[in-house]
């Protein structure tokens, strides 16, 4: 935020300080940016240490998935829900219109200082800015190597999740019916998930059935969207992260 309010230029380029940008980064956001009705682009997300451990490997292809599926699509309708802090380019003056309520985040009365990513990309919608995703700009960053550091990250960006849902929820019917599904799926879908399991290992102990059709269901669901990013990504890996 001192940044910001220090800078004169009309972008800004916010980078992590563990993720280093391709030659060509810079040049491409800006291309994106030319239009003044997008507030903030980001590029695409790789793992730098990708061949460091298993876990690694697959959050590689998490990053691709989240970056080529699901903000691809939100894409579509300018609408990115998530411009991830380690490649996000924004809108200087966009930003001075929102930097005050930005730096202001409460949630239920307790000052959050999480998430700010995903907070700041919401208050871009809610000003009436589009918000854009590059996937030729490519951002190398550095992931979690082992599970301890992994879940404690990925604990935090789904409270981040939980929380902006609130505030988006108010700003969905102004955009794309799709935004308002993903948006229900991305806050549903883990608990359905988790109830399902849970159910099913409840009726394996109960009555002491097995519960093929939950973990055939659940097991097909999963087979057909990493065949499908397979096929698009055309590398076999994807299989492979089911």
């Amino acid at each position: 935020i001192a940044a910001i309010r220090s800078s004169s230029g009309d972008l800004v380029l916010n980078v992590d300080s563990d993720t280093i940008l391709a030659a060509d980064v810079v040049t491409k956001l800006v291309l994106k940016m030319h239009d003044p009705g997008i507030g903030a682009a980001m590029g695409q997300l790789i793992a730098s240490n990708r061949n460091q451990t298993w876990l690694t490997r697959l959050i590689d292809m998490e990053y691709w998935l989240a970056c080529n599926e699901e903000r691809a699509a939100q894409a579509r309708f300018g609408a990115v829900m998530c411009c991830c802090g380690p490649c996000a380019m924004y809108r200087r003056s966009a930003l001075a219109l929102l930097l005050d309520q930005y730096e202001a985040q409460f949630f239920r009365g307790k000052p959050s200082d999480f998430g700010e990513d995903r907070h700041l990309t919401i208050l871009m919608l809610k000003a009436g800015f589009r918000t854009e995703y590059v996937p030729d700009a490519i951002a190398a960053t550095v992931v979690p190597h082992s599970l301890r550091p992994y879940l404690r990250q990925q604990l935090r960006w789904a409270r981040s999740t939980f929380r902006d849902t609130f505030l988006a929820w108010r700003l969905l019917p102004e955009l794309d019916g799709y935004l308002t599904l993903d948006v229900i799926g991305q806050n549903l879908g883990p608990l359905l998930l988790a109830i399902s399991s849970l159910a099913a290992l409840a009726q394996l102990l109960i009555d002491g059935s097995i519960p093929w059709w939950t973990g055939l269901t659940i097991a097909a669901m999963t087979t057909v969207r990493c065949c499908v990013a397979a096929l698009r990504a055309r590398e076999l890996r994807f299989i492979g992260f089911s």
